[in-house]
């Protein structure tokens, strides 16, 4: 996993909701949407080379797209993957910060 386009290929995007901030604040997690074909140690070598955190534990699921209507059209969105990073005590990921 030492291939540095692979590893940004793996996160796609910190997800930033109200209930992702209450894992940040509450139980130290991160939650990112990732590459469906990523697995987990794929995201926690990514997560540590990335943003230089230790991460203890990785957990991953598909949300399924939800079917939508437009008049008389129907479609679905996309399926996408879910990563909830919890990071080892006292390791922060600041999103806010100015580089």
């Amino acid at each position: 996993m030492s291939d540095q386009y692979t590893l940004f290929k793996v996160l796609d995007v910190p997800r930033v909701t109200e209930k992702s901030t209450m894992c940040m604040e509450k139980a130290n997690q991160m939650v990112f949407r990732v590459a469906s074909w990523a697995n987990k140690p794929q995201i926690k070598a990514a997560v540590e080379n990335l943003f230089k955190v230790k991460v203890e534990a990785v957990q991953t699921l598909m949300v399924v797209g939800k079917t939508k209507r437009v008049g008389r059209f129907q479609g679905q969105r996309s399926n996408w993957k879910k990563a909830i990073v919890r990071l080892e005590h006292g390791q922060t990921i600041d999103l806010y910060a100015k580089s």
